[in-house]
């Protein structure tokens, strides 16, 4: 099976043998999917895939491989990202583990040879082809806690914890600010309606950092939290937790964990990228499928640029929805499931 993507194309080339090394936030490519190598990522769908095809694929979160003979970390688009990893594979592997980094040069792989200096690690560049580079070093002790990147902020009146690679990481997004004007009346006329037993069960799809779960948990709905990223997983479950609330918190590539279950509302700031490319693929799946998770009468909410295409999309999926807000930048739109429908 040949690579796919221009990483794995660099590193299909190498005349290396890396069976059982451990793959660290690699994209999806079949060439991957089809080795020998273990696995770690936070991306639900990429560890869906590998688990689908019977290979060893963990989250950060979950215990940690047997101690693989090298590593591969693909270095992210969020360069503080791509830190917390190094940090993470530093305090968790073998010292002297050997460690390649790869990445796009748009990507910023060359900013390695700085991070891995900061931390006292050497480095040497292999090789670089398909507008990528790859570069070698191992792994050390650096006294650094990657637990430090774990940060919180105030917005709303509630405490946020974040973590790079979230969306929106240590403030409040622009387009979410517009979308929480407006839930107050979507779900319910003032504030003294906004009660628990009227919002009833609610999904906030892509959940972030947790401010519309917390937002909506403050007035007592019962909240399912989900997004394919379990870094967003985990800071939603920090979130209300240190803001006292409950909810449910769940890894899913858009509605994959949750089964036939359907809910008085969903709630979205959906992505539109991966990495640098735009991607309409999951907030499609989120408004085509969106009617069989919603109970008779359920409402979608969702908050998009106003450039992106889903009009049509939710035509498509309900026969027509409202725009509650548009600000020029952002768009916040409403479609109701018919109440007639099984």
């Amino acid at each position: 099976m040949s690579a796919e993507t221009p990483v794995c194309q660099l590193l299909e080339r190498q005349a290396f043998d890396y069976r059982g090394w451990l793959w660290v936030a690699p994209p999806r490519d079949a060439w991957l999917e089809a080795g020998q190598g273990h696995l770690l990522s936070a991306d639900q769908a990429v560890l869906s895939a590998c688990r689908a095809r019977g290979l060893s694929a963990n989250s950060p979160f979950e215990a940690v491989e047997p101690a693989p003979p090298g590593a591969v970390l693909f270095w992210p688009k969020s360069h503080a990202l791509g830190e917390w990893w190094l940090l993470w594979l530093c305090a968790h592997l073998p010292p002297g583990t050997p460690l390649q980094l790869v990445g796009e040069n748009q990507g910023g792989i060359k900013r390695v040879l700085k991070v891995l200096a900061a931390l006292g690690l050497g480095c040497r560049k292999v090789d670089s082809a398909r507008r990528c580079g790859l570069y070698a070093t191992r792994l050390a002790r650096v006294g650094l806690d990657p637990d430090e990147a774990w940060t919180s902020f105030e917005a709303e009146g509630l405490r946020l914890v974040s973590h790079p690679g979230v969306f929106g990481h240590g403030k409040l997004d622009d387009g979410t600010r517009l979308l929480l004007g407006q839930l107050s009346g979507a779900l319910g006329e003032g504030p003294d309606e906004m009660r628990g037993d009227m919002l009833g069960d609610v999904l906030d799809m892509g959940c972030g950092d947790g401010i519309l779960a917390a937002w909506l948990a403050r007035r007592g709905a019962r909240v399912t939290a989900v997004d394919v990223n379990g870094f967003a997983v985990e800071a939603t479950r920090r979130t209300l937790e240190a803001n006292g609330l409950a909810g449910e918190t769940l890894a899913s590539d858009v509605y994959s964990a949750l089964g036939e279950r359907r809910f008085d509302a969903i709630i979205s700031n959906p992505p539109f990228h991966q990495e640098r490319a735009i991607d309409y693929g999951p907030a499609g799946r989120l408004i085509r499928e969106a009617p069989e998770h919603l109970k008779p009468g359920g409402q979608l909410l969702l908050v998009a640029n106003a450039f992106l295409p889903y009009p049509d999309l939710l035509t498509r999926a309900f026969g027509g929805f409202e725009t509650l807000a548009d600000d020029r930048r952002f768009r916040v739109y409403r479609a109701v499931r018919d109440g007639s429908r099984a």
